[in-house]
């Protein structure tokens, strides 16, 4: 093993490092935007809503990220026309920009899946409380059925943020020089494969854990009614008498 490559290699991977958690962060955020009325959209019992949102869902979660990835990146210059009559060429032809739509467009099919999950999982009690007082329509999901399904989702999104964080590393096949893309060209200069792709790899692995480790977190936090409420018998006792 030699150590020396890998210490002078560690800067330009660290680099590389924050392009992909600047690629993740931005795609995080578009796509949860893009989620949430997705999601709303996919509990509807309207057709000329659920099913828009059903395709959309199907699409991305049943065919692979390379395969949108290349849809966008490189079959976007069958339309260039199109789009330079539209002025959208000008991003189309940027690798950033695809990577970001491509990865923005994924984790919003999955986000929206999930919260699917989550608003149905809400209890119907809670809902049916909620419009005994007189809660309805928007009211009612954004103070009671959205912050609620947000919470019941937590873990499985902080997967989901975890797999779009390590599904970054197909954006080296674009030309981005993220963690994996400098890995492959130090690499492929210095055939020293094993110590540039292990370290790659324990980087991947510390950030990881980083963002499980700030999901647990946020998860404690959220919860702390519900440790407050288990660790006071009388306050249990109350609400376990109240309901029946």
């Amino acid at each position: 093993m030699d150590f020396q490559i890998i210490i002078d290699s560690l800067p330009a991977m660290i680099g590389g490092m924050g392009l992909t958690i600047q690629l993740t962060g931005l795609s995080l955020l578009i796509g949860l935007a893009g989620a949430v009325p997705l999601g709303l959209m996919r509990v509807s019992k309207n057709p000329l809503l659920w099913m828009p949102a059903y395709g959309y869902i199907l699409f991305f979660r049943g065919t692979p990220l390379l395969v949108q990835l290349f849809l966008i990146y490189y079959g976007s210059g069958q339309f260039r026309d199109q789009l330079e009559s539209l002025g959208l060429w000008v991003f189309f032809r940027e690798a950033y920009f695809c990577a970001i739509l491509s990865l923005s467009l994924n984790t919003a099919g999955y986000t929206a899946e999930i919260l699917r999950g989550a608003i149905r999982g809400v209890p119907v009690g809670e809902v049916e409380a909620a419009k005994a007082c007189g809660m309805r329509g928007v009211l009612l999901y954004r103070r009671i059925i959205l912050p609620k399904a947000f919470r019941l989702s937590l873990q499985a999104y902080s997967n989901e943020v975890v797999f779009l964080f390590q599904a970054t590393s197909l954006v080296s096949i674009i030309t981005l020089m993220d963690l994996t893309g400098i890995a492959r060209v130090i690499a492929a200069r210095t055939f020293d494969i094993y110590e540039i792709y292990i370290t790659a790899g324990l980087l991947y692995l510390c950030v990881t854990y980083g963002i499980l480790y700030v999901f647990r977190k946020v998860e404690h936090r959220w919860s702390a009614h519900q440790r407050a409420r288990d660790s006071d018998p009388v306050q249990e006792a109350t609400i376990t008498a109240s309901m029946h």
